[in-house]
């Protein structure tokens, strides 16, 4: 599978310069998060993610995904709802392939 990029709208807080991009590949979930000067990753691999939720409000989608290994969640917020979902189903058929394999 190719890695898939979702840009969070410019319109939202937090965004207006520097965008949050989250990547969603066969391997792991990242979050980019830039600033001035610095920049932040997460990423959470695929067989850790144990739920995603997509909180959607009129306009745009806030996305947590939660691991099994303790770590803080991976959030984003305003991203549409079509991206939310579309990482959503990524994330799930990707972990049913990942399960189908190791069975």
């Amino acid at each position: 599978m190719d890695p898939e990029l979702f840009c969070a709208s410019r319109w939202t807080s937090g965004n207006h310069l520097f965008p949050t991009m989250i990547e969603v590949s066969d391997k792991a979930v990242v979050r980019h998060k830039r600033s001035w000067l610095s920049k932040d990753e997460i990423s959470i691999s695929l067989s850790k993610v144990a739920s995603v939720h997509v909180k959607t409000g009129l306009f745009w989608s806030d996305i947590r995904i939660e691991s099994s290994g303790g770590t803080d969640p991976l959030t984003s917020h305003g991203h549409t709802k079509t991206d939310a979902q579309r990482i959503r189903a990524l994330i799930e058929t990707t972990q049913e392939t990942l399960n189908g394999l190791k069975s």
